[in-house]
């Protein structure tokens, strides 16, 4: 199978671990990226645009998006809204429009298929009570999924549900990730760090400042750490492959054999109770 995401960084943490996924469970897959970090629709689509209008630009790397469509006989094309866009309905439409129809000109056979991507970590600063939101880690699923199904439905497109299973696995971890207090970061000297497990989100590390040469926690919660990365491939599997997650035989090093069964069986119940 041939797949090309037009993505951001949460498609790029497939990169990992998908190929090993599937070739796991006698599968064969050529993944090919055309992503920019943090990337909304509208800008994926004033890139697109910029190319149209301008042979000087290139940018997706080094191409133009007509060539990356132009370049294989994709059997998926995947798209997607931004993470910190995609609870925001407005930040949909035209773009979304406009990059199924190119898609579907310069890559007449591709399917076309949704990526529903995840709510942060509840600590973010964003979501945690008090936040510049004004919305907690349940509410940004609930909206953006609202929003990947109105799409989804508008083009008869199916959805890869990696947010759903990243919510199942939230609610079915024995042991959830709790929120520490913010107060808690100011009294930690390395290498400790705050509880970090719980979740298939986020992780901290320790840096030092280049500047100052002085230590500090590094914290991402927004992206899926290893466990998620796992996940997530196997519901990229279980979609487009048709085929059940127990079938897939891969175990990253830095997983238990335990908890890649339950990560495998919460994506497979993502895939089996997912609806548009």
């Amino acid at each position: 199978m041939k797949i090309l995401t037009i993505g951001n960084s949460f498609t790029w943490s497939l990169q990992p671990f998908f190929e090993k996924v599937v070739q796991s469970a006698g599968d064969e897959v050529m993944l090919a990226f055309a992503n920019h970090g943090g990337c909304e629709l509208h800008r994926h689509w004033e890139y697109i645009s910029n190319e149209e209008r301008d042979w000087v630009y290139h940018m997706y790397n080094g191409k133009k998006m007509r060539d990356h469509l132009a370049a294989e006989q994709w059997d998926i094309v995947t798209i997607q809204q931004a993470s910190h866009a995609s609870w925001r309905p407005e930040t949909y439409y035209p773009y979304a429009d406009n990059i199924i129809e190119y898609v579907r000109k310069h890559a007449p056979s591709a399917e076309i298929v949704v990526q529903q991507t995840w709510a942060y970590r509840a600590d973010d600063d964003r979501i945690r009570p008090g936040g510049e939101w004004g919305i907690d880690q349940t509410e940004m699923y609930n909206r953006l999924t609202a929003n990947y199904r109105d799409l989804a439905k508008k083009y008869q497109l199916r959805i890869i549900p990696t947010g759903y299973a990243v919510q199942l696995s939230r609610q079915n971890e024995k042991n959830p990730f709790v929120p520490y207090e913010p107060s808690v970061m100011n009294t930690l000297r390395w290498p400790d760090l705050p509880s970090q497990a719980g979740d298939v989100v986020g992780q901290m590390s320790w840096y030092k400042n280049k500047e100052t040469g002085e230590m500090f926690i590094g914290a991402d919660k927004i992206h899926l750490n290893q466990r998620g990365q796992y996940m997530q491939c196997c519901v990229w599997y279980a979609t487009l492959f048709g085929k059940k997650t127990s079938e897939v035989t891969f175990v990253p090093d830095m997983i238990s054999n335990t908890d890649a069964a339950f990560l495998r069986e919460m994506a497979q119940k993502a895939v089996d109770e997912f609806t548009v």
